[in-house]
C-alpha cells in the first residue's frame, strides 16, 4: 500500500516533466569580421553574326496604292535573297501612317515594311545588301559576336573575374594576418557590341551596286564578381 501511495505521487511530478517547454538556447552571435569586395575581368568576342534590317518606304493618296507599291519590293527583295543560302531571311514590321493637311483631315498615307537579314557569313551578305540597295534602303547593319562565341567568351571572363577575386581576398587576408573563407558570390556579365548605323540609300542603277563594306571588329564581354568574405580566427 505504501508502494502505491509512493508512485500516485511521482506520477504527476513526471507529466509535469514531460509536457514543461523546452528552452533553446540562444544561438551565439558570430563576431567574424566580414568583408565586401568585387573584381572584374573582360576577353574580346569576335563579331562574327551581322544583323541588316532593309525596308521599303513610299507615299501615296491611298493605302491601296501604297501597298501594291511597297508589297512589290519586298518581294522583289524576298527574291533576290533567296539566291543566298548562307543569309536567313524574315519579314519585320510593317507600318502604315496618315498625312494630316492643314484641315485637319487626312490627305495622304505613307507606308514602310522591314526585311531582317542574318549571316554569319559576312561577305554573302555584304553582296546581298549591295543589290537590295537598287530598290530597298538598309536601315542599320549591327554586328554581334554569334551565341556560341558569346558563350565562351563569357566563360573565359567569368573565370578570370573568379581568379582576380580570389588574389585580391588573399591580399587583403593576407594584410590583416588572419585565413578566411568566401561567404557568398554574384556573377554579372555584360558586353558592348560594335553599332554600325548605315545612311539609307536607295534609287542606284542595277551596274551601279557594289557590296556593302562591312568590318566586324570585337565587342568587349565583361565578367563582374562581388561577394564578401569572412576572416576566420
Amino acid at each position: 500500500m505504501t508502494s502505491l501511495r509512493r508512485l500516485f505521487k511521482t506520477v504527476p511530478l513526471l507529466a509535469m516533466l514531460c509536457v514543461a517547454p523546452l528552452t533553446a538556447a540562444a544561438p551565439a552571435t558570430s563576431t567574424a569580421t566580414t568583408i565586401d569586395l568585387s573584381a572584374d575581368a573582360s576577353r574580346l568576342a569576335s563579331n562574327d553574326l551581322a544583323r541588316a534590317t532593309v525596308f521599303a518606304e513610299a507615299s501615296g493618296a491611298t493605302p491601296g496604292e501604297l501597298a501594291r507599291k511597297v508589297n512589290s519590293l519586298i518581294a522583289e527583295g524576298l527574291k533576290t535573297a533567296k539566291a543566298y543560302a548562307s543569309v536567313k531571311t524574315r519579314s519585320g514590321a510593317t507600318h502604315t501612317y496618315p498625312g494630316y493637311g492643314k484641315s485637319g483631315k487626312i490627305d495622304a498615307w505613307r507606308m514602310r515594311s522591314d526585311l531582317l537579314l542574318e549571316s554569319s557569313d559576312t561577305a554573302a551578305l555584304s553582296e546581298l545588301l549591295g543589290k537590295l540597295q537598287n530598290s530597298l534602303a538598309v536601315g542599320n547593319l549591327v554586328m554581334v559576336p554569334a551565341p556560341a562565341t558569346l558563350k565562351k567568351a563569357e566563360n573565359e571572363a567569368i573565370v578570370d573575374a573568379i581568379a582576380a577575386f580570389r588574389a585580391r581576398a588573399a591580399v587583403i587576408a593576407e594584410t590583416l594576418g588572419k585565413p578566411y573563407r568566401i561567404k557568398h558570390l554574384s556573377i554579372n556579365s555584360s558586353g558592348r557590341p560594335m553599332d554600325m548605323p548605315m545612311i539609307k540609300a536607295r534609287g542606284m542603277l542595277a551596274a551601279e551596286a557594289a557590296p556593302m563594306p562591312i568590318e566586324a571588329g570585337d565587342s568587349q564581354i565583361t565578367a563582374n564578381i562581388s561577394g564578401q568574405i569572412e576572416l576566420l580566427d
